[in-house]
């Protein structure tokens, strides 16, 4: 054997000594039946072509790696926001693991979730039997403060009412009849985590301000900051809340997981750490504001709270300097609080940084993609830098975010020679970077087949990131986060220049 009890190898080396090659050689001989190798290169030849990419495009039903997950992520990352707060799928156990596979491979933290686990009975009879058994064991097991309930496919097809269900375990004393169990209806086989985090948002807001409505809407001083899914919510929800703070602004975070996603290793288990207080949510409704800092996740929750009385404002992930300087104006408006001058400090900062570095960025090309906010947001800053985004996807983007993001690329001469594809996955992105090939990529991990199949270098900037560590710990909102993710990007930028032999240079 290649390695034994006192000699254990990597599984890099290990997969490269000969017993393993000779397996893998069987392997792909007597079991894959596949073409010959000349076949798949020719295949492949072909997929790169403009006649490939206009059959590509041509296609209306098959969908190939999109770059989104379903309704119920969003929510179950709503719901982990809030004090004491347990997430409950009403679904099958399997995509509960993978909603909590996802977070959890991406945040490097253990992600309790939960599901009444529905299988064929329930399909054909109704899941109220495993709502009613369900709730009872999350309360007595895990005892939290609230459980916050969401759907998957299954549920929504056979038309489970959570309203009904929900009532029926309380008479039947599944948990008190008091207790917090808000819900929303979240199919995956529409929209996507996005939706999912809005509807749940909006969900859970509901329930305290009109099925409790323990307090009755008075306009006040406070403002509510709606964060949205975001993949770096650890260091970005404390980033704002650091400004905010800064600002000596009265606020309150609504659905703060930043503690939760991020929980020290001290010899104590916290299932539930940090989030937004019961009270603190009860009490929102009295904020004489909301601020969504991703429209895309909250174009639902911000409708709602409007008809409460308060004002409202949408941005779309403030990242750079125009995003942030927008967003810091905004709550200076909102609240008489001045920004000041150690913030615009930091802004300086950002600028030089900047001007340092500029001629490494002007006039490289990126292909962009993620979810609408993200993408938006991203486009501008390289723009700012002087970079050309010239592919932009979201592929839960729809006509709304397609309108804005043309109109962001056509307000700079950086963004004329730009593209915008809504509704597109990531193998409409691989035929594209063949015809229209940029210098680099930016998204999440799974661009990394697109790095491998087209040699265009990625740059991981959004959720999900599995395939490297703790990116998530650093920000990238503010003008910190933006110093942040500059770095990122010229480092892929010198790592490129070093591998050719004329830029091998010491000093840029």
């Amino acid at each position: 054997m290649p390695q034994s009890a006192d000699k254990v190898k990597d599984h890099i080396s290990l997969f490269k000594e000969p017993e393993y090659l000779e397996l893998f050689a069987s392997k792909k001989a007597q079991f894959e039946c596949r073409p010959t190798d000349e076949a798949v290169a020719a295949q492949a030849e072909y997929t790169k072509t403009w006649e490939y990419r206009e059959k590509n495009f041509a296609r209306e039903i098959a969908t190939i790696n999109p770059a989104k997950a379903c309704q119920p992520l969003g929510a179950v990352f709503v719901a982990a926001g809030f004090e004491g707060t347990l997430p409950y799928v009403h679904g099958s156990q399997g995509c509960v693991a993978y909603f909590r596979s996802h977070l959890a491979r991406h945040f490097k933290e253990a992600v309790p979730i939960v599901a009444d686990s529905m299988t064929e009975d329930a399909a054909v009879f109704g899941g109220l039997a495993n709502i009613v058994e369900g709730l009872q064991n999350a309360y007595t097991l895990y005892k939290p403060k609230m459980i916050v309930v969401s759907t998957t496919c299954m549920a929504e097809v056979i038309g489970d009412d959570l309203s009904a269900f929900i009532a029926t375990a309380k008479e039947k004393e599944s948990v008190p009849a008091d207790f917090p169990v808000p819900f929303a209806h979240t199919p995956s086989f529409v929209g996507s985590h996005t939706t999912g985090y809005d509807n749940q948002m909006k969900g859970i807001l509901s329930y305290f301000w009109d099925r409790e409505a323990q307090l009755t809407a008075a306009a006040g001083d406070k403002i509510n900051i709606i964060p949205g899914f975001d993949g770096y919510a650890v260091a970005n929800n404390r980033e704002i809340k650091r400004y905010l703070d800064t600002m000596g602004v009265d606020y309150t975070f609504i659905g703060d997981v930043s503690d939760v996603y991020d929980t020290p290793s001290d010899g104590e288990y916290r299932m539930y750490d940090g989030g937004t207080t019961l009270d603190e949510t009860r009490a929102a409704i009295n904020a004489k504001a909301t601020i969504g800092l991703q429209e895309f996740c909250s174009l639902k929750t911000l409708e709602y709270v409007a008809t409460k009385g308060q004002q409202t404002a949408a941005f779309n992930y403030p990242m750079g300097i125009g995003a942030t300087d927008a967003f810091l104006m905004k709550v200076s408006e909102l609240t008489g609080k001045a920004i000041p001058a150690s913030i615009e400090k930091e802004r300086g900062r950002l600028v030089d940084a900047i001007t340092d570095s500029q001629a490494w960025l002007h006039g490289k090309k990126f292909a962009v993609f993620g979810d609408p906010d993200f993408t938006l947001a991203m486009s501008a800053f390289l723009m700012e830098m002087g970079a050309e985004p010239t592919h932009v996807l979201a592929t839960n983007g729809a006509k709304e975010w397609e309108a804005k993001a043309k109109a962001l690329l056509a307000s700079s001469p950086f963004g004329a020679s730009g593209q915008v594809w809504a509704g597109k996955d990531l193998w409409h992105l691989r035929s594209l970077l063949f015809t229209e090939p940029t210098d680099f990529i930016i998204g999440s991990s799974y661009g990394k087949y697109l790095e491998k199949d087209t040699g265009i270098p990625l740059i991981r900037l959004t959720f999900p990131i599995f395939d490297r560590h703790h990116h998530h710990r650093f920000p990238t909102f503010g003008y910190q986060g933006a110093l942040r993710v500059l770095v990122e990007i010229l480092d892929r930028v010198f790592e490129v220049a070093d591998e050719s032999d004329i830029s091998f240079d010491l000093t840029r």
